[in-house]
């Protein structure tokens, strides 16, 4: 499989409860407890082979998005920007809302114009609400979103209802499901 390190690490994730909210924690989503490299390469890679390559810019969330997203760019020589969790009042700043299943917070789009060509990168897709505001704050702006490339899919429906709504495909490198206070890869 070439993507054992990352469906090795998957198996041993831990599992806490945010409210009613499965929730899994792992190097790629928060950090904890320490990101190896081996399997940045190893996720980078396997973006580069999925990704379409007509884009110009890598365009991640802030902050989990970072550790994969720079990795990423550093294989492909290109550069990324970065959604922020903080206002700057540049001129250009475009807010979204972000809800997910546990939290609600605003994200903050700077640097990008009208037709910039965008592969748009996230660390984990399950209720969809990062992704659904970004997705949201790059069409406002008029980019091109050319590919959209999640590292890890929490099974569902979610991914298919964003590709109905904003009309692009979402890829995946692995999909989980939490069974029993466990992640199992789907």
């Amino acid at each position: 499989m070439a993507l054992d390190r990352l469906s090795e690490s998957l198996r041993g994730a831990r599992v806490i409860k945010k409210g009613e909210y499965d929730y899994f924690v792992h190097p790629l989503t928060d950090g904890i407890e320490k990101i190896d490299p081996g399997l940045l390469i190893e996720v980078a890679d396997e973006i580069n082979r999925i990704a379409e390559k007509d884009y110009e810019r890598i365009v991640t969330v802030e902050a989990m998005g970072l550790p994969v997203t720079t990795a990423f760019s550093l294989l492909v020589n290109t550069p990324y920007t970065i959604v922020r969790k903080r206002r700057y009042g540049l001129e250009g700043e475009v807010e979204v809302v972000q809800r997910t299943g546990y939290s609600e917070n605003r994200l903050y789009v700077n640097g990008l114009r009208a037709g910039c060509k965008i592969l748009l990168l996230d660390v984990v897709i399950s209720t969809g609400g990062t992704l659904r505001a970004v997705l949201s704050a790059l069409r406002s702006i008029g980019c091109d979103i050319k590919d959209v490339i999640v590292v890890i899919e929490k099974s569902g429906e979610v991914r298919e209802d964003l590709e109905r709504e904003f009309g692009v495909k979402i890829k995946t490198l692995v999909r989980i499901r939490i069974e029993d206070g466990r992640v199992v890869l789907v």
